[in-house]
């Protein structure tokens, strides 16, 4: 039986039993999972109240964050944040699978305080139990999963660059070959701008894109006409090698990238990125690592100043990252199952490190450490992390100064490079 079949079959009973998932997009999509999963990987147990229709079944979630660090009192966190000390909505969400045949699809759509996008849109076709392609705005196959090497609410830094649970416009054959799963895609563009104040970031997940933002030769940054770029043609290939035994799994793989960008006030790029990663599954272990080299290659006649540097942007938001660099990351988690908890599904600790070590030596590496766990408990799923970070804006703002370039801890320059931290505790109801 095929490792797609057999996946279909015990789904159920693995939501309801274990966080350990599968490293593998194909697998990860293919499984009625997208109304329950939260924003990272593990999973709460499959909910019987979704609301079925014909073809189509319906779900969604609701989450808010309660938040304390190194935040100024009178200026809030960035926009996935909100003040520090305080509850907020972080995202109301609506999911629609559809299944009819060998035909299939998905549909995420999410609401968060002040703008809101398409997170997932696509339709795809089940060509046998071991193959699969799918047309829309699906997850790009990079990395040695959706979410890359993270069991977190923060994920890791490869999410920042767009190296993680990238969302793009396109097309994507996944297939099993004997051990072998392989992804290869083909996307014309980013899942675009949706609803919100920002000139191009109102998105999911992380692209180069547009931004009003110019750079004097002093690091000011001031407002201006509308530049930067528009990710185009991008070319995907992921390979991963599955083998076991009674005690323990790895997954080790590799992922390539390429692609254009398309210049606003600006000459045309690109940019490419290869990935070796490795999955191991030992009892309730899971060790997830991965090692990255990514590069944009652009032009320093632009607006911001430098080819060092590129606006990426996401959550309506944007500012610019490294244009080259490094990026090493780890994840440890145990899964504790909790028989003797009534309420209470499992628990996932887990602790998790990565950086994005640049090229340009008058940078700051930017680096993450995470120590959290997960909370399951039926629709439940809860997550109660702190994050520490140098160079995330996400976490903390303390010393941060946004009206220059060098101003604020980052995946840029990075200029303000003091350990900042955020207690997190993420709470979600999903149906």
């Amino acid at each position: 039986m095929s490792y797609l079949k057999k996946l279909n079959i015990v789904a159920p009973a693995l939501l309801a039993s274990t966080a350990i998932f599968s490293h593998h997009s194909f697998a990860q999509d293919s499984a009625d999972t997208s109304a329950i999963e939260p924003e990272q990987q593990p999973v709460p147990k499959e909910q019987s109240d979704k609301i079925g229709w014909g073809p189509f079944t319906v779900g969604g979630a609701i989450r808010a964050n309660f938040v304390i660090g190194s935040y100024d009192t009178d200026t809030p966190a960035p926009s996935r944040g909100g003040q520090g000390g305080d509850v907020d909505l972080d995202v109301f969400r609506i999911n629609v699978d559809f299944k009819q045949g060998d035909w299939l699809g998905k549909l995420e759509y999410r609401w968060y305080n002040g703008y809101n996008l398409l997170h997932t849109g696509w339709v795809g076709y089940q060509i046998d139990d071991k193959q699969q392609v799918r047309a829309g705005v699906t997850r790009v196959p990079f990395g040695p999963g959706p979410y890359g090497v993270s069991q977190s609410w923060f994920f890791d830094q490869h999410y920042y660059v767009g190296l993680a649970d990238d969302q793009d416009t396109g097309f994507v054959y996944a297939s099993e070959w004997g051990n072998w799963l392989i992804d290869v895609g083909y996307f014309i563009s980013s899942e675009g701008n949706w609803r919100g104040s920002s000139a191009d970031s109102a998105r999911y997940s992380y692209d180069a894109v547009r931004w009003t933002s110019t750079v004097d030769e002093n690091g000011v940054v001031t407002e201006g006409p509308i530049n930067g770029y528009e990710e185009r043609n991008q070319l995907n290939l992921r390979a991963i090698y599955q083998f076991s035994n009674d005690t323990s799994s790895t997954d080790l793989g590799f992922s390539l990238q390429a692609g254009q960008l398309k210049g606003t006030r600006a000459d045309d790029g690109n940019h490419w990125a290869a990935s070796v990663h490795m999955v191991n599954t030992i009892d309730k272990w899971l060790i997830s690592t991965q090692l990255t080299r990514y590069q944009f290659n652009i032009d320093a006649n632009n607006p911001w100043g430098t080819d060092e540097l590129i606006p990426m942007g996401a959550f309506d938001f944007a500012w610019t990252v490294a244009s080259d660099g490094w990026i090493p990351a780890m994840s440890v988690s145990y899964t504790i199952d909790t028989p003797f908890i009534g309420w209470l599904d499992y628990i996932l600790p887990y602790i998790e490190y990565s950086s994005i070590i640049k090229d340009d030596q008058s940078f700051n590496d930017s680096q993450l450490i995470t120590i959290g766990a997960a909370w399951a408990s039926g629709g439940w799923y809860i997550y109660s992390d702190v994050g520490i970070s140098d160079g995330n804006y996400f976490v903390g703002n303390d010393g941060d100064n946004y009206d220059n370039i060098d101003g604020i801890g980052g995946f840029g320059a990075n200029g303000n490079d003091e350990w900042n931290y955020r207690f997190n505790i993420n709470f979600g109801y999903y149906f």
